[in-house]
């Protein structure tokens, strides 16, 4: 297999991975819009059946909201699972791409127990139970780490599209343990603000006040749900992480660095305080769904944008692609793929 075949197909692997992202990030998105609306239980205590019944007979548009969701999350694990294919097909053994595809289908489908758990436990609608709270943590790590491994199976994949990628790499200084340190705790920190948002979320679903003195009254009442008291933690999680991340944008800005790291510093900044600004705009308006959806799209992209960062700063190095494609079936005989061990 030439180069040229090689970096073709890797391309359109590429392409077709940051397809699956995309596609990942609308079925959570209306997943959003389902705990939003009360509609996790719009299919009743079945799964994954809908209403006992394959296709059930909606009446109430809580059904159409839980079961749009359900086929659209039935579509995604077809596409994963066409993702890991091709990365198994496309890449040689040992390439990363093959990993993070892997890693992929394995939160996938820790996505659909999670999901499963929360409606076979009766853990919707109204439900405000700590049970809830700890399934819908868990749940969101889980995304979190599936749009990761999504991500960067696109950009490993993406990465093979440059020849020149490993001298430019070897030019650059290797990070030291204080870099990693700084990288990892961003990661930490963006999880912490994932679980405390989704605290928050949750809260002002089961309690909408009418007016922001009302939802004040009610988060320092002791005589509210001990739910009310968490919310107020978020606001406060999301400003001193989000300050840390502008931090390690500036600091990767100011050091020695890929280009791509520096464009990465520069994206997650800027969204991270266009989050400061939808996060003031979500309370004043008393969270409506449309906003909470453009919220958690913001969240998403930060957390992409940090994840591909911290990839770019730390050097997770994905290889040439002459080395470690799989040959296509018609060129397997006549050239070899070496397999050498994966540079790190």
């Amino acid at each position: 297999m030439t180069e040229s075949s090689g970096a073709r197909r890797a391309g359109r692997f590429a392409a077709f991975a940051w397809m699956v992202l995309g596609y990942n990030i609308l079925v959570i998105l209306w997943g959003a819009v389902v705990r939003a609306t009360g509609s996790g239980a719009g299919c009743g205590e079945h799964w994954p059946l809908c209403q006992g019944v394959v296709i059930p007979h909606a009446e109430q548009i809580a059904t159409l909201i839980e079961f749009s969701h359900r086929a659209t999350s039935g579509i995604d694990v077809l596409l994963v699972i066409a993702l890991v294919w091709m990365a198994f097909r496309r890449f040689g053994r040992g390439h990363a791409v093959r990993r993070y595809a892997a890693a992929s289908g394995f939160f996938t489908l820790t996505e659909g127990l999670v999901g499963a758990a929360l409606v076979l436990f009766g853990e919707v609608g109204n439900n405000v139970s700590s049970r809830r709270v700890v399934i819908l943590s868990i749940h969101m790590v889980n995304t979190f780490l599936l749009l990761a491994s999504l991500a960067l199976t696109a950009w490993a994949a993406g990465r093979q599209l440059s020849p020149d990628l490993p001298e430019a790499v070897s030019r650059l200084p290797a990070p030291g343990r204080g870099l990693y340190i700084a990288y990892s705790a961003g990661l930490l920190g963006a999880l912490v603000i994932a679980i405390s948002g989704t605290i928050a979320a949750l809260a002002d679903t089961l309690f909408p006040a009418k007016s922001l003195a009302e939802a004040f009254q009610w988060d320092f009442s002791a005589a509210t749900a001990p739910i009310l008291h968490l919310r107020i933690i978020h606001p406060v999680i999301a400003v001193l992480v989000g300050g840390y991340l502008l931090v390690v944008a500036v600091m990767t800005l100011s050091w020695p660095g890929s280009a791509a790291a520096k464009r990465m510093a520069r994206r997650l900044a800027g969204l991270v305080l266009l989050q400061f600004c939808f996060g003031a705009v979500n309370i004043a308006l008393l969270t409506p769904v449309w906003m909470q959806v453009i919220h958690l799209l913001t969240a998403d992209l930060i957390w992409i944008v940090l994840v591909l960062l911290t990839a770019e700063a730390l050097g997770w190095q994905a290889e040439p692609v002459a080395s470690r494609l799989s040959p296509s079936p018609t060129t397997a005989a006549a050239t070899p793929v070496p397999h050498s061990p994966v540079s790190r």
